[in-house]
């Protein structure tokens, strides 16, 4: 039986430009454009119900063609859409530059997003009482995703945070109500410098020894922490007595092997396929829903697009 994931997050409609280098500030380069969806909110959903979970999507959403998108294109993946509808604002939308290596900036514009209501979340009690797993990204309302977690606890989830954007604002109630952070090294470096006041090279903190890893990730939340390190793989610390079947405290995922050509939504792969390995086997060692997550990852980078280049789980166990 597949599990049940909810995730509680942000849509964005992306307007994605690729060129063979990311422009200079001042520069124009030629390039291609597309559109589709994205938002951390909706990849990480799209990711969840495509490796395999029964998955719901909790969001705020203008009345704009945008939103009609949304709507059908949670209808194609089969995921049930709870949507807090705000007209007078737009939808989210996300301009994308990609570079021929796979990087990326992007610039988002929050729109129904950041309107996303505590009020919405709890009218939704029904759907988190049904979930295994709720997930949640900040790039929709601080409130919204406290009410969220909170709500999670209330109904016996397992809650996971996946603390990114790295400039969104986290206070240390929010981080207590996570039982998973799933943080990339930009967004733990940016945890470190505002609740820790340590100052680390995020650059730099794959190389660091695991022992101060582990002390740095527990020092700020006692919990299950997954930073992410690119092709570096990813990195575990779990709380003292609650290693979650793997036996020990930490202990560092090798990355899969890859050709990317987009690395946009990367992030949003791993923790979505986390969430569902979780939902479908909670008792499993964490270990084998991580290395899970990180083959999803690595094929999601292997094309273009945030949301709709997430593989399906047949693609894996081919």
């Amino acid at each position: 039986m597949p599990g049940v994931v909810l995730v509680v997050g942000s849509y964005n409609e992306d307007h994605v430009w690729t060129a063979d280098e990311l422009p200079a500030p001042g520069a124009t380069r030629l390039g291609t454009y597309a559109s589709g969806p994205g938002g951390k909110g909706f990849n990480q959903a799209v990711a969840a119900a495509r490796a395999g979970a029964r998955t719901g999507f909790l969001t705020a959403l203008g009345e704009d063609a945008a939103a009609a998108s949304a709507r059908s294109l949670a209808a194609d993946e089969g995921i049930e859409l709870l949507a807090d509808v705000h007209p007078a604002l737009p939808s989210g939308t996300a301009g994308i530059f990609v570079d021929a290596s796979g990087r990326n900036v992007i610039t988002v514009a929050p729109g129904a997003n950041a309107a996303l209501s505590p009020e919405f979340v709890r009218t939704a009690r029904p759907a988190f009482a049904g979930a295994d797993v709720v997930l949640a990204q900040l790039e929709v309302a601080p409130a919204a995703v406290h009410a969220a977690l909170a709500l999670a606890r209330e109904t016996g989830a397992i809650t996971i945070l996946n603390p990114a954007p790295a400039n969104a604002p986290t206070t240390p109630a929010l981080l207590a109500l996570a039982d998973i952070l799933t943080p990339n090294e930009t967004e733990f470096a940016a945890l470190l410098a505002r609740h820790a006041g340590q100052t680390v090279d995020a650059g730099s903190l794959h190389a660091l020894d695991a022992v101060e890893l582990h002390a740095l990730c527990q020092s700020l939340h006692p919990a299950t922490w997954v930073i992410t390190l690119g092709g570096h793989g990813a990195f575990v610390s779990h709380a003292p007595g609650k290693d979650r079947g793997d036996g020990n405290l930490d202990y560092r995922v090798p990355a899969h092997a890859a050709t990317p050509v987009d690395t946009t939504g990367a992030g949003d792969a791993f923790s979505g396929a986390l969430a569902a390995a979780l939902a479908a086997a909670p008792e499993a060692p964490f270990h084998d829903a991580v290395a899970f997550a990180a083959r999803f990852a690595a094929r999601s980078t292997e094309r273009h697009g945030a949301a709709l280049a997430m593989p399906r789980r047949a693609e894996l166990d081919g």
